[in-house]
């Protein structure tokens, strides 16, 4: 059976996994404290109780708001998830698994199988005990392809516990307890939805982190890196898009759209990166494409920072997140401007041959035109060049030192040592071009140079879950068929009956299988003698279990019966004891026998041409007599394309 990853291994991670769960069982208690509190200034009327009680609440306020920043600076523990590659990345952001209490569905379960089933339940304390387990591995899945196999497993498997133990109308009477990834407020629901979306969450969170820590240094490393971030954004949109009224923050759809936005600007500045490996450095078209990327982070990044400033979202958000995301949208404008000034100033004017092409690049390259002579004339003119070229740098640099001083402002972020390198190495080099342009005779007031047009040659996807990839089987298989046993339908108790064979047979047509559907019962014939009903299922024959069994083996243990007669065990599904004339294809009353043998006769070849997966065979004793029919004179039903007479 899967395994998750062992959650004592003292590695970085778990560390932080732990200190996360000890802060999140602080919190816990401090809440309980709380609505102990509340609840007892609200009933009390004495003035010096509430004075009393008002005091201690604000001390469990405040406890809580320790706790939730020392959760925040955990959150920001980057580091622990990036890769431990010697070249410099910009860290990603990754998100926390959201942790759960473990959960006992033993009793519960067994008494669903007794109450709904009819089954006794301690018969299937294995398939419980299996399913138990699969939930315990979940939650502390490896982060790897396993680990992400591990969730959709257990997400798979949901539906099959939904379909059987969940009916429409009641709950098992089971709390889902689930922690806030953020901010590690608990939460819980007896909804089996709150449980699949939180698995769902901690899908994407997986990806968030199998993301942030490839090595970005090299193309399989980026691309891996793409891949889990779209994969990440695939996971919380389809959060956002199928399960509402979450219980926790961090799946409100405010909290979702903003993931969504952060993973996606997070693919698009990896494809930049991926621009920077694969262009050749000192072409005039691959710098102004490298420019056009810059901007396109830069415009991704301030979207995301706006949506981060909303107001459902502002006070959740880790300081550290928005601050982040700030500092990169300003790191990746000021990119833009240092490689706008590149192609111009370190790239030699155009030939001929190459002048229309790079008048065409340069015509769509900045959202306004820079003042001064025609583009022709400027990509002609080193002077005019560097001039501009200026411009951008001096817009960089401005951009530079921005980024720098709201990366200052931040206590968290200023400890991550990379990012503050990643920053003045980004400075310096501007800088350093800057004072390569520079002659001292210049006199011109450098102008302020235009905004760069954001332009991606990789469009970031919204990658949904493929939840098929993993394939699971029903570990509750043996409750039979989940189109009659699942939780939504109801049954009469099953019932035992005795049925001998007359001379024509039992005296019913059957229908489809697993489980095998009695669609006739001939009046007055051995099964109406012995209360069989249209409408009843079989599920077991001389006491073997038959409510899987395809048509063929039940024809099969039914026609192996001798003159002792057959024990039939069938159940009724409440609400079905009339089934409409519709389900029966028709109901033909006859007095001859040719209607009968027309009926099989076409019975017989609509099999042979259906290859459905019923396949129903025909038999009877019948089939050695006369063609004088015994039946004659008996109304019967006629039997269906897909029902065969017994």
């Amino acid at each position: 059976s899967q395994q998750g990853c062992d959650p004592f291994a003292q590695t970085q991670r778990s560390k932080l996994q732990h200190r996360r769960a000890r802060i999140n069982q602080q919190i816990n208690k401090e809440m309980r404290m709380r609505a102990g509190a509340e609840n007892l200034f609200r009933a009390t009327s004495n003035h010096k109780v509430k004075e009393t009680v008002a005091l201690e609440l604000s001390y469990v306020n405040s406890n809580l708001q320790l706790l939730k920043e020392e959760l925040e600076e955990l959150n920001s523990s980057m580091d622990v998830y990036q890769n431990e590659s010697e070249s410099i990345s910009v860290p990603m952001i990754p998100l926390g698994l959201k942790e759960t209490k473990e959960l006992d569905l033993l009793a519960p379960l067994k008494d669903f199988i007794s109450e709904h089933y009819g089954e006794e339940g301690v018969l299937y304390e294995k398939e419980i005990k299996e399913f138990m387990e699969l939930r315990q591995a979940m939650r502390t899945p490896s982060r790897n392809e396993a680990g992400l196999e591990l969730l959709m497993e257990y997400y798979n498997q949901l539906y099959f516990l939904d379909s059987r133990f969940f009916p429409p109308t009641k709950t098992l009477g089971v709390f889902f307890h689930w922690y806030d990834s953020l901010t590690g407020v608990p939460s819980h629901q007896r909804a089996l939805a709150f449980e699949k979306g939180s698995v769902l969450f901690n899908l994407g969170a997986l990806h968030t982190q199998i993301g942030a820590r490839q090595d970005r240094a090299s193309l399989p490393g980026l691309n891996q890196a793409i891949d889990a971030f779209q994969k990440a954004a695939g996971a919380f949109n389809y959060l956002k898009e199928n399960f509402s009224n979450a219980p926790s923050l961090d799946m409100s759809a405010a909290s979702l759209t903003m993931l969504v936005r952060l993973m996606v600007a997070q693919v698009q500045e990896c494809v930049f990166e991926k621009m920077t490996l694969l262009r050749a450095q000192n072409d005039f078209l691959a710098r102004l494409q490298l420019a056009q990327e810059a901007a396109r982070v830069e415009d991704v990044y301030s979207l995301v920072h706006q949506t981060m400033s909303q107001p459902h979202v502002k006070d959740y958000v880790p300081f550290s997140w928005t601050t982040m995301v700030q500092v990169k949208s300003e790191h990746f404008e000021a990119l833009s401007h240092y490689f706008a000034a590149i192609a111009l100033c370190d790239c030699p004017a155009p030939s001929d041959a190459e002048l229309l092409e790079q008048e065409k690049a340069f015509l769509q390259f900045h959202v306004t035109m820079p003042e001064g002579p025609s583009l022709r004339v400027l990509l002609q003119d080193p002077e005019e060049r560097r001039k501009l070229g200026k411009a951008h740098l001096k817009k960089a640099i401005m951009k530079h030192e921005e980024a720098m001083r709201i990366h200052g402002l931040c206590k968290i972020l200023r400890k991550m040592d990379i990012l503050q390198e990643v920053l003045s190495f980004a400075h310096k080099r501007s800088l350093s071009k800057y004072s390569e342009i520079d002659h001292e005779e210049d006199f011109f007031e450098t102008g302020e140079a235009p905004d760069i047009h954001p332009k991606t040659q990789q469009k970031p996807e919204i990658k949904s879950p493929n939840f098929s990839q993993v394939k699971v089987t029903d570990l509750f298989h043996r409750l039979g068929p989940l189109s009659v046993f699942s939780a939504k339908n109801k049954w009469y108790p099953a019932r035992r009956v005795h049925l001998m064979r007359g001379e024509n047979g039992f005296g019913f047509t059957l229908r489809g299988d697993s489980p095998v559907l009695i669609a006739g019962v001939i009046p007055g014939g051995c099964a109406a003698e012995a209360g069989l009903k249209e409408g009843d299922y079989i599920i077991s024959v001389n006491g073997k279990d038959c409510k899987w069994s395809k048509h063929a083996e039940v024809v099969q243990l039914l026609k192996s019966t001798g003159k002792e007669g057959v024990d039939i065990g069938v159940i009724t599904l409440q609400g079905s004891e009339c089934p409409k004339a519709v389900d029966r294809k028709a109901a033909v009353m006859s007095s001859g026998s040719g209607m009968l043998k027309s009926n099989k006769e076409n019975s017989r070849k609509s099999l042979m041409n259906s290859k459905s997966a019923s396949t129903l065979l025909v038999w009877s004793k019948k089939s050695k007599r006369s063609k004088k029919s015994t039946y004659s004179g008996v109304p019967f039903t006629a039997v269906g394309d897909n029902e065969a007479m017994y």
